[in-house]
């Protein structure tokens, strides 16, 4: 098993510090990504909320993610590169999420790194479509990029039924980004010239 690259090492670190650290001070006040008409919401937590995490599962879930798709792709891409990737699809599912937000009138702070994982997870199914992966529900052994279709169905089917607690169109956001982004290093249109 290889040695975690440097900046995913470095964001698994950093996201735990924060959730230890937000056990004891309410960091969730200035960094959760709060709707606009909260009153709350400040521009740097386009970015911020996504190293908060509102359990213990929660930044669970979200490292074990960051460190199964995150280090082959910064050992792939490089370090600069990965944090594009990284921002844009956290950006990105801030962006989805407000404007969800502002549809349904919800007063509630989105928290996690899970956009900016679904964003990985896209770029993963895309580079490695034919890897197999074993996730941990349902432990069914799937091509990678079944395994992105599914997840993204699945997404979608909970943010369109209502269901509630989890920031469903954020992570749809994530990948809109990731792909995005992608379009654009390879110069396509919208983008640019194809290359």
């Amino acid at each position: 098993m290889l040695p975690l690259p440097p900046v995913t090492q470095a964001l698994m670190l950093i996201c735990t510090a924060v959730f230890c650290l937000n056990l004891f001070v309410p960091l969730d006040l200035w960094l959760a990504l709060w709707p606009f008409g909260s009153g709350r919401f400040g521009p740097w937590q386009i970015l911020s909320y996504a190293f908060l995490h509102a359990s213990v599962l929660h930044l669970f879930f979200n490292m074990l993610g960051l460190w199964m798709f995150g280090g082959e792709l910064e050992r792939l891409w490089g370090q600069r590169r990965f944090i594009q990737m990284l921002v844009a699809s956290a950006i990105a599912a801030a962006l989805v999420q407000l404007v969800f937000s502002v549809v349904i009138g919800s007063p509630l702070p989105t928290v996690g790194a899970s956009g900016a994982l679904f964003g990985l997870l896209l770029c993963y199914g895309m580079l490695f479509p034919n890897r197999t992966i074993m996730p941990l529900f349902p432990p069914i052994p799937m091509k990678a990029r079944t395994f992105v279709v599914v997840f993204g169905a699945i997404e979608l089917f909970l943010g369109v039924s209502g269901a509630t607690g989890v920031a469903h169109f954020a992570h749809l956001g994530g990948m809109l980004g990731a792909w995005l982004l992608l379009l654009h290093w390879r110069g396509r249109l919208p983008f640019g010239k194809r290359r």
